[in-house]
């Protein structure tokens, strides 16, 4: 099957975003595919913010982007846009780093006045870095993500539904296309 990198474009350590990326990773495991996840919180502030495309965790997470198969873009919303996190990482990445990859973009947040972010603000962006298919995303609000003490995320019964299939439709959209591609720390 495909090799898929999962991205969290999500600042913080505690972020429902990332939980709800785990989670679809373990679906998409379950498919057959390789799930490789990026922290984009986890890559020096310093490299990114100062544009640094020459440092080994810039090169390394570049390396993640041209091993996939496909990719899912996961992003809290904030002021009607994408994180500024995963801009800056996109930022750095070649131009054509998605050429051939199917993706997925997501995105979370607290209100339905944010749901057409992906649409309006991801989807170009995607679209021209080259992705071959970006496949049709899902907002989801925080409501419907309910994280317990222990780390365990719940989702909504219908929420859980509509990223069933949005998750299908990208695993089926990626075909039987495989690759190597290992974790990086």
């Amino acid at each position: 099957m495909a090799v898929i990198l999962s991205v969290s474009g999500s600042p913080s350590a505690t972020s429902r975003t990332a939980r709800l990326l785990r989670h679809l990773d373990d679906r998409l495991r379950l498919q057959g595919h390789e799930v490789v996840p990026l922290d984009v919180r986890t890559l020096p502030a310093e490299a990114l913010l100062g544009a640094d495309v020459r440092h080994p965790a810039i090169v390394a997470a570049a390396a993640l982007f041209q091993r996939a198969d496909g990719v899912v873009i996961g992003t809290p919303v904030y002021k009607a846009a994408y994180s500024g996190l995963l801009k800056s990482l996109l930022d750095l990445l070649p131009q054509f780093a998605l050429a051939d990859k199917t993706v997925l973009p997501l995105a979370t947040g607290g209100t339905t006045a944010h749901v057409l972010a992906i649409d309006y603000a991801l989807r170009p962006v995607l679209s021209s870095m080259g992705a071959g298919h970006v496949v049709p995303g899902w907002f989801t609000l925080d409501k419907d993500l309910t994280v317990a003490d222990d780390g365990t995320l719940t989702v909504a019964p219908a929420t859980a539904e509509a990223l069933t299939q949005v998750t299908d439709r990208f695993s089926v959209a990626l075909g039987g296309r495989t690759a190597a591609l290992a974790p990086t720390g």
